[in-house]
């Protein structure tokens, strides 16, 4: 068989598998984080905030693995990290 086949065979499996996480990913409803809520996080998967041009309150997401190994998503809020230097 020939070697450019089985390369882009692999490839194209790949994408595939890229594709199905998003899809994935994207399934899940957000929960938002209260006081006392109690988080399962076997894995940290990604961390974003809105973008802020000064120190403050943003709103903030954290997406991670659980112990099941399936994704969850969490809003929450929290100081920007550009107040990192402010007190």
């Amino acid at each position: 068989m020939n070697t450019k086949a089985i390369y882009a065979a692999c490839l194209f499996a790949a994408l595939n598998i890229c594709t199905l996480s998003a899809r994935a990913e994207a399934d899940v409803s957000p929960k938002t984080y209260s006081y006392g809520t109690q988080l399962d996080i076997k894995k940290v998967v990604s961390l974003k905030e809105d973008a802020s041009p000064s120190c403050g309150v943003v709103d903030a997401q954290l997406t991670y693995l659980d112990s099941h190994n399936k994704t969850q998503v969490l809003d929450y809020r929290k100081f920007a990290d550009n107040c990192s230097n402010d007190n």
